[in-house]
């Protein structure tokens, strides 16, 4: 298999304001299409912003009037999928001919929303989505969980594409799941932006053997909204610095991780080292024991 070359995207959002982060994401897709990448990776819930440090004016037991709008200006700030933001999407994918991976906040049917993925092919077309499946702590307030029947792994010219958001990767029998589906190109976008988080990453490229892709985003205090009820007098100057990186499989970081500032990190993969990692590992293959454990996916 010929090498792939990845963009990775770490920008700043327009927090709560669905058509000027399209128009960013835009922008920067406009600007790294010298490089022809194969693929453009965004990060978690890059669309309309990850709402990192806000209550939405909620107790347990007690939730705000105030609270209540700077959720609804969340939710209609938020994508439907398919819809009009999607064909925008999908243009800008087309336009650059790059598949396009980016993580958005989903408006689901019945209203509820979702931390998705969205996936789009180099010829526009929305490939598929995935609905995180366990939103973690306080993300349970904004966010329902998925189902877990929209993960896959997508077979595209330049690779076997697929991932999980942030802490979902931490769900080892849905890693697991991925391996089992042949996945070669790990994406992993998040809003963590801890060290620790590295090394989560350089472990599951060791144990799945295929590239790891993360990717967050960059946000300052001075980049949110004024939102009534919520108090940012006690936030840092910068509310997330990043750390974007590639790791290949045998646990090298060859790209990142980035920090403290916007950016694109671009790296061309050599397919042939998943091969060569494999000597002495295959999580799936010779060091499997079917024999003594199996993976049912119920859904």
């Amino acid at each position: 298999m010929k090498n792939s070359t990845i963009c990775i995207v770490q920008a700043t959002p327009v927090l709560f304001d669905i058509e000027q982060t399209i128009q960013k994401v835009e922008e920067w897709i406009n600007k790294a299409s010298r490089y022809k990448p194969d693929l453009f990776v965004f990060p978690e819930a890059f669309i309309p912003g990850y709402p990192r440090g806000l209550t939405f004016g909620t107790k347990v037991g007690d939730r705000s009037d105030e609270g209540r709008e700077v959720w609804l200006k969340l939710w209609e700030n938020s994508i439907s999928v398919p819809g009009t933001y999607t064909e925008q999407l999908g243009q800008i994918a087309k336009t650059a001919n790059s598949w396009l991976v980016i993580g958005v906040i989903e408006r689901g049917g019945s209203g509820s929303l979702y931390c998705t993925l969205l996936y789009f092919d180099s010829e526009g077309n929305l490939a598929g989505k995935h609905r995180k499946l366990k939103p973690t702590a306080a993300e349970r307030i904004i966010w329902a969980e998925g189902n877990g029947d929209d993960l896959e792994v997508y077979s595209t010219s330049f690779g076997n594409i697929g991932g999980l958001i942030c802490w979902e990767n931490y769900m080892p029998l849905a890693r697991t799941y991925l391996y089992k589906k042949g996945i070669q190109i790990y994406l992993a976008p998040t809003a963590d932006q801890r060290e620790g988080w590295q090394h989560s990453l350089k472990h599951i490229a060791l144990e799945g053997r295929c590239f790891v892709i993360g990717c967050n985003q960059y946000v300052e205090r001075k980049n949110y909204p004024e939102l009534a009820g919520e108090d940012y007098s006690k936030f840092p100057e910068v509310m997330c610095k990043g750390g974007s990186v590639v790791i290949d499989p045998l646990g090298n970081t060859i790209a990142g991780p980035l920090w403290d500032k916007q950016g694109i990190l671009t790296v061309e993969l050599n397919m042939s080292l998943i091969a060569k990692s494999r000597l002495d590992f295959d999580p799936v293959g010779h060091y499997a024991r079917d024999d003594v454990f199996e993976l049912k996916k119920l859904r």
